[in-house]
């Protein structure tokens, strides 16, 4: 085999042989056909495109004895003196400009162009790069250019055309060359190897016009250097990935496939891989960014492939259509523009891995950034893996018991009123007596229905004494765990009052039918199957026989029922939330799940502190407040929390000044699957009290008074008449002076 280096041995013999510049050699061929030579010509273009080939075609087709003709013969003299492997031909000169490009050596061609042709028709002087020449040289050579003898001609060959002087170009026929398209060049490329008989795998020519980068001259000594190396198997990618540098699909799968799952672990793998492997992070980062190209082009374009967009093998493209698919649009072109600008980083970075392992966080952390092009992608992550785990979890939003009353929220104007003022009042008295313990039976639908369930102490079966005549009311019982505090107890005050603010009770009072509850109160504070509310222990007649003891709910029962309530009625605040302002409904709809309500405060349970902080700064907790305040008239405090679990145990209740004794502290709730147990009859020992406090009359608070109506009484103890304003008090505080006084008329 030929040691010529394989450019040279397939170097074009005519225009048809040329590839890739048919906007060149078609016009060419044509002013050849008709004979309208010009006297100078100008082929400028990048590197390797076919310049000087070209200008070698054109003098071997005006000196071709059937010439001029688009086609030399290839048997005369002249076509074989410029043959590919030929001597060449006295009356072809071809004159390197980069060492002849001074005033001297254009004095001398001057000097010898006017003479006549040896043996040809033409005497030829090609100059390639031509921009080397100086402008003195130029200048030199403008006379001969601009009115040549006959039999004189000149080609131009230049990768800088802008350098050659004006009055030079002007008196030439400018053609421009330009880079091979890729798939064109493939397939000369795959000819040639075809011609040497090598064996070449289908992902090593993509590789080949990559490194070539649309130059044939390029391309073909990459290729004669891998076909030098070849084995007897011929040319494997592998070893085309490794001595060309680039970076093997693998490992551009494995990091693509992390950064669609969110997997940092296999990323930074993959970077390690990288750097140990010795492969350069930059050369890394920029097929990557090759790679994130041809996925944004497949998400738009399915067939890619086919139409031509893409140059890879089959097997690689439908790689990638897989890939592509699991990714969003934005999350594709966020990935994008943050490796292009790492890459632009890396450009004299002391440290690359570093710069490469901060460019993959940046993928991997949309959360970590609030531009729109994050929150874009993070909504692109949600849409393909799905709401978080747990937050639309199996019974979360579950109906009610069938035994309860069918959930239709509508709260009276009064169910969520003002707390009575006073001590024990307000909403330390509702969380005392939301939290108190039941002290009979409760039944169990009362709880939430997803709220596990531990024996806990009961009170002993006991008679209720009868309180004498005349004697003060003692304090109502707490309601029933689950019971809201809008409920109407028995012998409440108002319905929909605040356990505080209840009115004495009726002692004498036999047990009779059950009060209905009031307006706006909760289903929950119903016993199972009746819809009414249970009756208080006080209203218990005398003789009322003992019962026997059993579980009660789990710790902080009206906490649990509270969530499942307002778990129920969770779509329809949702949907209301949506309607006033779309991006907090996708927040809550998609990361928040209700974890517990204790009548005030609702807790809100986030899957990671990240969609904590965004709730909680983006202003969504008062378009929460406020949809609740205008569409279910509740004032609620809004608590937002990390875990989709329960709100924790509450704080120990204080005693009340009505004398009631503090709730116990309740023991962890067992696992789910565990079933109930009762537990042992406790004898209860109630506190050593001298007599039950009396409850104080109900203090309604003052109704609420607009800014604009608050103005001060006469009798106001805190108005002080003497008090500096206006311009005294700037003056004794401030020092300040009157300059000069403008009345507005």
């Amino acid at each position: 085999m030929s040691s010529l280096a394989l450019y040279r041995r397939y170097r074009p013999e005519s225009f048809a042989e040329v590839i890739g510049q048919e906007h060149v050699t078609a016009p060419l061929m044509q002013a050849l056909r008709n004979n309208r030579v010009n006297h100078a010509y100008l082929f400028s273009g990048p590197r390797g495109c076919g310049k000087t080939t070209s200008a070698r075609i054109l003098a071997r087709c005006l000196n071709c004895e059937q010439g001029p003709t688009p086609e030399p013969c290839g048997e005369c003299q002249s076509c074989r003196d410029l043959a590919r492997n030929g001597p060449g031909s006295i009356d072809v000169i071809e004159i390197d400009a980069a060492s002849h490009g001074g005033v001297d050596d254009a004095r001398d061609l001057r000097e010898k162009a006017f003479f006549g042709p040896a043996s040809s028709r033409y005497k030829i002087y090609i100059i390639d790069e031509a921009h080397m020449v100086t402008s003195a040289g130029f200048n030199a050579l403008l006379k001969v250019v601009e009115e040549p003898p006959e039999h004189l001609k000149f080609i131009f060959a230049t990768t800088e055309p802008e350098k050659v002087i004006g009055t030079i170009r002007s008196r030439t026929h400018h053609y421009p060359f330009r880079l091979v398209p890729p798939g064109t060049l493939r397939d000369y490329l795959g000819e040639v190897c075809g011609r040497e008989g090598a064996k070449v795998e289908d992902g090593v020519l993509p590789l080949v016009v990559r490194a070539g980068a649309g130059s044939v001259r390029d391309s073909m000594s990459v290729m004669d250097q891998l076909l030098a190396g070849a084995a007897d198997e011929g040319v494997t990618y592998a070893m085309a990935t490794s001595l060309l540098g680039y970076t093997e699909g693998s490992l551009l799968d494995s990091v693509i496939d992390a950064f669609a799952a969110g997997d940092g672990a296999a990323a930074f793998e993959v970077v390690d891989r990288v750097v140990e492997g010795g492969n350069d992070p930059r050369r890394f980062v920029a097929d990557l960014l090759e790679r994130l190209r041809d996925l944004v082009i497949l998400a738009a374009v399915p067939d890619a492939g086919e139409k031509g967009l893409i140059d890879a093998p089959a097997d690689v493209v439908e790689r990638m259509q897989a890939q592509a698919s699991v990714f969003g649009a934005a999350e594709l072109s966020r990935a994008a523009d943050l490796v292009n600008a790492g890459l632009t980083e890396m450009r004299g970075a002391t440290s690359p891995r570093l710069q490469l392992e901060l460019i993959c966080a940046r993928v991997l952390l949309p959360a970590a950034f609030d531009d729109e092009r994050s929150l874009q992608a993070r909504l692109d992550r949600l849409e393909r893996s799905g709401p978080p785990a747990g937050a639309f979890a199996a019974g979360a939003f579950t109906a009610p018991p069938a035994a309860a009353p069918a959930m239709g929220y509508v709260p009276a104007p009064e169910a969520h009123g003002m707390a009575p003022a006073g001590p024990g009042g307000g909403v330390a008295a509702a969380r005392a007596a939301v939290r108190a313990p039941a002290p009979e039976e409760a039944p169990a639908s009362v709880a939430a229905p997803a709220a596990p369930v531990v024996p806990a102490p009961v009170a002993p079966p006991a008679v209720a004494p009868v309180p004498p005549a005349g004697a003060p009311a003692p304090a109502p019982a707490a309601p029933a765990p689950g019971a809201w505090p809008g409920a109407a107890q028995p012998g409440s005050g108002a319905p929909g009052a605040w356990p505080g603010a209840a009115a004495p009770a009726q002692a004498a009072a036999p047990a009779a039918a059950p009060a209905q509850p009031a307006a706006g109160a909760w289903p929950s504070a119903a016993a199972p199957g009746s819809g009414t509310p249970a009756p208080a222990p006080a209203a218990a007649p005398a003789a009322a026989p003992a019962q026997a003891a059993a579980p009660v709910a789990a710790p902080s029962p009206g906490m649990a029922a509270g969530a499942g309530q307002v778990q129920a009625m969770w779509p329809a605040v949702l949907e209301a939330v949506k309607n006033r302002r779309r991006f907090t409904w996708i927040l809550l709809s998609q990361n928040a799940q209700v974890t517990s309500f204790d009548g005030t405060t609702l807790q809100l349970g986030f899957p990671n502190p990240g969609a904590r902080d965004n709730f909680a700064s983006s202003g969504s907790e008062d378009v929460l407040k406020a949809v609740l305040a205008e569409q279910f008239q509740v004032n609620w405090k809004i608590d937002a929390v990390v875990g989709a679990g329960g709100g924790g145990s509450p704080a120990p209740v204080q005693h009340s000044s009505y004398g009631a004794p503090a709730a116990p502290a309740h023991t962890p709730p067992p696992p789910p699957q565990q079933p109930q147990a009762p537990a042992p009859q406790q004898q209860y020992q109630p506190p050593q009290q001298s007599a039950p406090a009396p409850q104080p009359p109900a203090q309604q608070a003052p109704p609420p008074v607009a800014p604009e109506d608050d103005f001060a009484e006469e009798d106001d103890p805190d108005l002080v008449e003497s008090a500096l304003t206006g311009h005294d008090l700037i003056v004794r505080e401030l020092g300040a002076t009157v300059v000069e006084e403008y009345t507005n008329e």
